[in-house]
């Protein structure tokens, strides 16, 4: 997809990522197929605490003695449950933090429901920018087509949320990638819980018509 940078949908809103270093990346990993259990992460990031998102079991399998978690304030407490053997890391974050970890520099920005409560603004929930490489990734956790992604720009691939329900839906997501302008769009929260894949085909004729480069990855 891009130069020597792997990705790979893992279903709703997971994704795997291998570094041209060979760095293995999650994020919101989820009901993740047995082939992964393989690929141990260097790096673990966790937009929020709902199940769907923060998957202990998920992580358990994942994780390796040295495994960096970076992850919202609601997190910590559920990641008691991975086997205490472990030495994993935890990174506490919150909204419009910047850090920099080993080769990853990442932001995050926040991701809530305008008119929904499955995730108010006060929870301060959200979604990570990831320079990986030469390219910047948006995950854009659960959210709507919020002002605050006005002022994101540079990315190379956004990953956005198009089921509705709990998240913006297939033409919401469109305006905002009509905003964000990336260089790839790939629609994500689709064909587990709520949205399938005739959301996830409008979301890409959307994106085409505003001239952007869109794809529904097949999940792995």
């Amino acid at each position: 997809m891009f130069a020597d940078l792997e990705i790979k949908w893992l279903g709703q809103s997971g994704f795997f990522i291998k570094s041209s270093s060979g760095k293995n990346i999650y994020i919101d990993p989820f009901r993740i197929s047995k082939e992964f259990e393989n690929e141990k992460a260097d790096f673990i990031f966790i937009t929020h605490s709902h199940y769907d998102h923060c998957s202990i079991e998920d992580i358990q399998k994942i994780s390796r003695d040295g495994t960096v978690i970076i992850c919202t304030a609601d997190v910590p407490s559920k990641l008691r449950h991975i086997n205490k053997k472990l030495d994993i890391r935890i990174t506490q974050i919150g909204a419009d933090m910047e850090l920099l970890k080993g080769e990853l520099k990442f932001w995050t920005v926040v991701a809530y429901n305008l008119n929904k409560s499955a995730h108010t603004r006060e929870e301060d929930w959200i979604g990570y920018l990831i320079k990986i490489d030469k390219t910047l990734i948006y995950h854009a956790g659960d959210t709507d087509f919020i002002p605050e992604m006005k002022r994101i720009n540079g990315v190379d691939i956004a990953l956005l949320p198009i089921g509705g329900t709990y998240t913006m839906n297939a033409g919401e997501a469109a305006k905002a990638v009509a905003v964000i302008k990336p260089k790839l769009a790939v629609p994500m929260h689709w064909g587990t819980i709520v949205g399938d894949r005739k959301d996830a085909e409008i979301f890409v004729k959307h994106c085409s018509t505003e001239g952007i480069d869109a794809r529904i990855l097949e999940k792995s």
